[in-house]
């Protein structure tokens, strides 16, 4: 009998940054521990970025199993966004040790996988496994975008997380896209086509917003 058959737990599956203009696509995978309650979780988007590192650390620390898996902008650009989350879902589930015997996923489509898996809108809200694997998913992708703002400095991944605030869009008219954009994007798409102009003193920026 094969491990998935031997087990009735239930993975959580979400994704974090489906919507920015930069950085990757992070899905997570989580099988809480019955018999170690975490109590409080809800969807990563309700709770401060402090409250959600320390769940963070606590799914870590406590849950049966956690995959973490991402699509860079690469394969976002070749696949397209829908696609390439999709194939860090099923990445993120395929890491999981033990094989869950189901899955239960936020939103309304499912990715391909070899385990019985059923969709759940809100599920981030609804199902603790799912809530988990919000929280791991946005603070492993706030990771990510922070650590790019070393690489990539002057675009402020560290603060706008690679969303398309005015503060990065103008950054994006200044100095065109990095190799951490997603240049299928049409805002990037846009700026990629624009000449550079000179970067200007930040105040000049926040003049003209």
């Amino acid at each position: 009998m094969d491990a998935a058959a031997e087990t009735d737990d239930v993975a959580g599956v979400d994704e974090a940054g489906r919507g920015p203009l930069a950085g990757p696509v992070v899905a997570a995978a989580v099988i809480l521990d019955p018999g170690r309650s975490i109590e409080g979780l809800t969807d990563s988007k309700k709770l401060s970025a402090k409250r959600r590192a320390a769940f963070a650390r606590r799914i870590h620390d406590e849950a049966l199993a956690v995959g973490i898996a991402r699509a860079e902008p690469a394969e976002i650009d070749e696949l397209n966004i829908l696609e390439a989350t999709m194939a860090a879902m099923r990445r993120a589930v395929e890491s999981l040790d033990p094989v869950p015997a189901r899955v239960l996923v936020d939103g309304n489509r499912c990715p391909a996988l070899a385990v019985p898996a059923q969709s759940l809108v809100g599920g981030d809200a609804l199902e603790p496994a799912i809530s988990a694997a919000s929280i791991v998913a946005k603070v492993e992708r706030d990771r990510i975008m922070t650590a790019l703002e070393d690489v990539y400095p002057g675009y402020g991944f560290a603060g706008h997380k690679g969303y398309g605030t005015r503060a990065h869009l103008a950054a994006l008219k200044y100095l065109g896209p990095c190799p951490a954009h997603r240049h299928s994007f049409a805002p990037v798409r846009f700026a990629a086509a624009q000449t550079v102009l000179p970067f200007p003193e930040p105040a000049e920026i926040e003049e003209s917003q």
